[in-house]
């Protein structure tokens, strides 16, 4: 049975379908399944933003096949690593979460790459179009170390 990761941001069409990508264009597909979520219900059932394909693109990653998903309490029984995209998203989730391993089950995502600083990965939604590149960048690095981490502990 594979490693199952969830990446979390508010509407899942900006950074947390780029986290999905991202991170599973670094895993073995055979030992690890990676899928993404949103706190919030406004985007379930349409693509990323077009802004998010386009970037994830230019670095020969398709996730313009991905529909956007609410975070539901199963989740906590389903996936083994539930990754947050900001401070904001790690309470709404960690409100979900019923049971104390659920609660472990959940993490910051840029805590991977500043230990406890519980930095934010921003949201580029509204802002410039550069937004989507930093925000790519971002998580292109805080994967490489999460992609380490899981393949030495399961592979």
């Amino acid at each position: 049975m594979p490693v199952k990761i969830l990446m979390v941001c508010l509407g899942n069409i900006c950074r947390s379908p780029l986290a999905e990508g991202i991170l599973a264009s670094k895993l073995p597909k055979d030992k690890f399944f990676v899928d993404s979520a949103g706190t919030g219900s406004w985007h379930v059932g349409h693509c990323p933003d077009k802004r998010s394909i386009e970037v994830a693109k230019k670095y020969g990653i398709n996730i313009g096949e991905q529909k956007g998903r609410q975070i539901k309490t199963s989740d906590f029984d389903e996936f083994d690593y539930i990754y947050v995209m900001d401070n904001s998203n790690f309470n709404d989730v960690s409100h979900l979460a019923k049971r104390p391993e659920h609660k472990n089950k959940i993490h910051l995502i840029l805590n991977e790459l500043f230990p406890d600083e519980n930095v934010d990965v921003p949201d580029p939604y509204y802002g410039a179009t550069n937004g989507f590149e930093n925000v790519y960048q971002m998580l292109d690095e805080v994967t490489d170390i999460i992609a380490d981490k899981l393949i030495k502990k399961y592979v």
